[in-house]
């Protein structure tokens, strides 16, 4: 018997990266997917994904839909309750980082990372706790990062945006646990994606492995096991957690 069999799982920005490892993942364990992408240059790559999804054998749909926006995101979750019936995971992963020091940072950079970031779990959240509700049951993921607990310099917005999921995660923890719905979130460490790229090779590289315990950069099935873990039953007792996915860097 698979993990998260029948049930309908939301990811958001998953055509690519962590989102793309968990939507896999989640299908894998028998889980309905339906994922957001934002660009039009992300939609042959949605396409594909939607593709190996439907090879294993679950239902998929993608979604051209900005989290970060309100009425994208109400839109969303009232059609894929329409093309699905219900909602009983939602992954908030969606994510950008605009690095700079605080000084050269601009009002617009500092906006758009927060949007991004930390409004679409707002906006995500808010819309998917009714059907939730309604169902006496749910899962909330949400995506967070090392760099949200231990800060970073010249990633004051992006520190900010992943610190601010953490409170809003363990807030919604307590507002919904009465209603058998948990939220909880994942803090990644380095984590080998498009996003950390510049990471894979040369001295950097050489320095930030050596401050890792583990002594290697993370991939986005490590994190996508976590997601199914939190998403199954077998964590029905946990709630309002970060869980550090980051090789022993934030001991």
């Amino acid at each position: 018997m698979k993990l998260l069999n029948d049930k309908v799982a939301i990811v958001t920005g998953a055509a690519r990266g962590i989102g793309e490892a968990v939507a896999l993942k989640l299908a894998a364990q028998g889980a309905h997917i339906a994922f957001t992408y934002v660009s039009d240059s992300s939609a042959e790559k949605a396409a594909n994904l939607c593709d190996k999804l439907q090879d294993i054998g679950v239902r998929a749909k993608s979604y051209q839909s900005n989290a970060g926006d309100f009425a994208q995101s109400e839109q969303f979750v009232n059609d894929v309750l329409k093309e699905f019936g219900k909602i009983d995971i939602c992954v908030n992963n969606a994510g950008i980082s605009k690095d700079n020091l605080l000084l050269r940072m601009s009002a617009e950079q500092w906006d758009d990372v927060m949007t991004t970031n930390l409004k679409s779990v707002f906006n995500m959240t808010k819309q998917v706790i009714r059907p939730m509700m309604k169902a006496k049951t749910g899962s909330i993921i949400n995506m967070s990062s090392i760099i949200g607990i231990t800060g970073n310099a010249g990633q004051s917005s992006y520190a900010a945006s992943k610190a601010g999921i953490i409170g809003f995660t363990k807030s919604i923890a307590k507002e919904m646990g009465s209603r058998n719905i948990r939220c909880n979130a994942i803090a990644p460490g380095f984590i080998e994606t498009d996003m950390t790229g510049y990471l894979k090779e040369g001295d950097a590289a050489e320095k930030y492995k050596n401050g890792i315990p583990l002594g290697r950069f993370g991939s986005g099935e490590n994190i996508a096991d976590v997601v199914v873990f939190l998403a199954s039953d077998w964590s029905n007792y946990i709630t309002g957690q970060v869980i550090s996915v980051c090789g022993g860097l934030n001991m």
